[in-house]
């Protein structure tokens, strides 16, 4: 069969087309695949099997271009090589070129200033920290107490408060003397509450620590507890025993450190506390002389309001009188990072000195509560002249010179856990609280919800493994 020219013009320049030859159909081939390359169907591939050996195989075929691009003034390529595609839209000599173009030399400084400013910020903040470091006191620490609990509770330096009042807080429970409540397991002190004999509490009953020799108070209201069934009478014992233990006359410090590495339990309406108070009462009752409280907690889980097992606290009380503790103006929580302080142990710290007392939770880095005595602390407390019943505030502490008083007399260490009570610790209407603080029915309210809060006891005990207690001992502690 002849070759056909399709496209070719004469003077057009341009190759001809190549030759298609009949080729025989296969038997059931479809018509419409003649001349077609079986691995390739596209326009692409019929154009890259054209015969002519000096055509452009990245070309459109010719069959797919219109006449007019075969003009001479085509802005369309030849295939011999000729001129490439040029813009129409736009005319020689407007297109920018930036690259040939001298850079403005005030544009240096739009890297150069951000690079000036990071090496500043760097520089600042590394003398920041340097100043930081070197201002930081570094007290000499002498032992004191190295409890381990090798040698099982060590009566010498350990005693065990022995109550029924509730401690001035109306607590709900009675703390025993014996191992029920208080003993050595594993290693690990454990001060655990368990639910009173409902015995007691179902018929008249009498408690007297006075009579058996046990109460560690002088006082009958601390150590005398009642059940009256008379109706209409409220009167009921402590409807939960726990336990109460302090190193008064073993071990206290005046400035120093004291770490206590602890689980705290888990439950509702349990409250554990590591804290410390005076040896005396040098400026009188509390809390004109002070209390330090390390960590305090509630054992109900993280949905209550005020913070459960996942939060601790530290305070600070002072003041001329209960109504006026100014515990709220020093006063820090510190949240548990994705656990909670009942899921293990974790190390509670106080550092204490003449200028700055703070409290820590595993590292002196992690610290929750920080107070510098750079103030006197009557001057701190803005208390009022008068306390609400008309009784003037006298400024007690002022006349010691000293600003850090009343925290600069010896202090002891107390563990405890105590359950319930009507001092504030728990707010009314609460996450389900079954009492009312104000309520002469407290006690028998909270003992009739025992159906409710006994199965939350599902850890009821505080577990200490370690306390160790370092006097400061630099020769200037009354500085």
């Amino acid at each position: 069969m002849d070759t056909v020219d399709y496209f070719a013009r004469p003077g057009a320049g341009l190759p001809s087309v190549a030759s298609t030859v009949a080729t025989p159909q296969r038997p059931g081939t479809p018509s419409g695949s003649v001349g077609r390359d079986p691995f390739g169907d596209g326009l692409e591939s019929q154009a890259s099997h054209r015969s002519g050996g000096n055509g452009n195989p990245f070309s459109s075929p010719s069959a797919s271009r219109p006449p007019s691009s075969f003009e001479s003034g085509s802005a369309v390529g030849r295939f011999d090589g000729g001129r490439y595609f040029h813009s129409r839209r736009v005319r020689k000599g407007e297109a920018e070129k930036p690259w040939t173009k001298n850079i403005d030399p005030k544009e240096k400084w739009v890297t150069i200033l951000p690079i000036i400013g990071i090496v500043i910020g760097l520089a600042i903040s590394g003398f920041l920290v340097w100043d930081g470091l070197r201002s930081v006191v570094k007290h000499k620490y002498c032992p004191v107490l190295e409890e381990t609990w090798s040698n099982g509770f060590d009566t010498a330096v350990w005693q065990k408060e022995v109550q029924v009042n509730g401690f001035g807080n109306s607590e709900f429970e009675m703390t025993t003397p014996g191992d029920e409540n208080v003993f050595v397991e594993n290693g690990h002190l454990v001060i655990k509450a368990t639910p009173q004999d409902d015995a007691l509490i179902l018929k008249d009953y009498k408690i007297d620590l006075l009579k058996d020799g046990t109460c560690t108070s002088t006082s009958p209201a601390s150590c005398i507890a009642v059940t009256n069934t008379t109706l209409g009478n409220s009167t009921i014992v402590p409807p939960v025993k726990s336990g109460r233990i302090n190193t008064k006359r073993g071990a206290s410090i005046k400035y120093g450190r004291v770490e206590v590495t602890a689980k705290l339990p888990a439950g509702d309406w349990l409250w554990p506390a590591i804290w410390m108070m005076p040896v005396d009462d040098a400026y009188g009752p509390w809390p004109q002389s002070g209390e330090i409280d390390i960590v305090e907690a509630r054992g109900n889980n993280y949905t209550h309001p005020q913070g459960g097992n996942n939060i601790m606290s530290s305070a600070l009380h002072w003041g001329p009188s209960p109504a006026d503790d100014a515990w709220w103006r020093t006063n820090v929580k510190r949240q548990a990072l994705h656990t909670t302080y009942a899921a293990g142990f974790n190390t509670f710290g106080v550092e204490w000195s003449q200028k700055y007392l703070f409290t820590y939770v595993n590292s002196r880095l992690l610290q929750v509560m920080y107070v510098n005595f750079d103030t006197p602390m009557w001057q701190r407390g803005n208390f009022p002249v008068s306390d609400r019943n008309g009784t003037r505030n006298e400024d007690i502490w002022s006349k010691t010179g000293r600003d850090n008083t009343p925290f600069d007399q010896p202090f002891y260490l107390i563990l405890n856990l105590a359950v319930g009570g009507t001092n504030g610790w728990f707010e009314d209407n609460v996450n389900g609280k079954p009492w009312l603080d104000g309520s002469p029915n407290a006690r028998k309210d909270f003992w009739q919800a025992k159906d409710r809060w006994l199965p939350t006891w599902t850890q009821p005990q505080m577990e200490v493994s370690k306390v160790m207690m370092w006097q400061q001992c630099d020769g200037n502690e009354d500085l």
